[in-house]
């Protein structure tokens, strides 16, 4: 068995992934994006792999890397689909919608005069978000019209391509934890609650983790959340609230080292299993 394995930078969660391939016997192949090329409008030579995991930094090369790979005729984890959907904000709430899966209430405008009108409609505060991005970054919690005005202009004049779209969540009222679900397959194999006094939970932003009981509502929703999104290996940021869990966000390249000793779950042994079954399947 032959794993293409796509990284930027080898952080713990590749080093225990790498690890756990090792010790299958399974011939790992290195592909560095940042030195990856592609030809496209002639002879292309696929590499000599069975499947490819995905672990990159950058979605941008993520995304792409994927879609020329696939055309290649290569099985990738995750799929070029689940990247593009999970990548997007948009994108996974318009996937959850279609899945009839429960989520915050969520607006998308397109112009900062119509973007103020619905914050104002669905009533403070609400979570401006970009509609790519990830690790908690470039959030705003917005309290007021005044902050809300504020945040728009300064949206529209950085004009970049992270902030032409306004996306906007209302907000929930956490009391101080949320719930990460991992999804490998059609299983809910672990989550863990990510405490915080702040209102962004993320570990990346110091969040602490502990064990949460994958329960069948959890396991439930967690699995028909990854399935709206194309399935695969996938982590979902998921609210408890008055009316039951809702999914926040989902998360392509899921990151896993601060949760394999809270739960007492080898992650990266199922997510192993996963891409060498897929890769026999081939």
């Amino acid at each position: 068995m032959i794993v293409g394995f796509l990284h930027s930078l080898i952080r713990p969660d590749e080093k225990m992934l790498l690890d756990e391939f090792h010790r299958r016997g399974a011939r790992v192949e290195m592909i560095d994006d940042r030195r990856a090329s592609f030809t496209l409008g002639g002879p292309a030579a696929a590499p000599a792999v069975d499947v490819i995991v995905e672990r990159c930094i950058n979605h941008s090369r993520a995304l792409h890397a994927l879609r020329l790979y696939e055309s290649l005729g290569r099985r990738c984890v995750n799929s070029f689909r689940v990247a593009a959907t999970c990548g997007d904000k948009l994108l996974t709430s318009a996937a959850l919608q279609d899945a009839a899966v429960p989520q915050p209430e969520v607006r998308v405008a397109f112009t900062p005069e119509s973007a103020l009108q619905a914050i104002e409609e669905m009533g403070y505060p609400v979570v401006l978000k970009p509609a790519v991005g990830s690790w908690g970054r470039l959030l705003a919690k917005v309290n007021d019209r005044d902050a809300a005005e504020a945040l728009l202009e300064h949206k529209t004049v950085l004009g970049s391509y992270h902030h032409s779209i306004f996306y906007i969540q209302k907000y929930v009222e956490k009391r101080g934890r949320d719930i990460r679900a991992f999804v490998v397959g059609d299983e809910c194999v672990a989550a863990i609650y990510r405490s915080s006094p702040h209102w962004i939970k993320n570990t990346a932003r110091g969040g602490r983790s502990t064990r949460c009981d994958v329960g069948a509502e959890l396991a439930e929703l967690a699995v028909a959340g990854a399935r709206a999104v194309g399935g695969g290996v996938v982590a979902l940021d998921i609210f408890e609230t008055a009316r039951g869990l809702v999914v926040n966000e989902i998360n392509y390249t899921m990151e896993f080292k601060n949760s394999v000793e809270p739960t007492g779950v080898d992650i990266p042994g199922r997510i192993v299993d996963y891409v060498l079954a897929r890769a026999a399947a081939a």
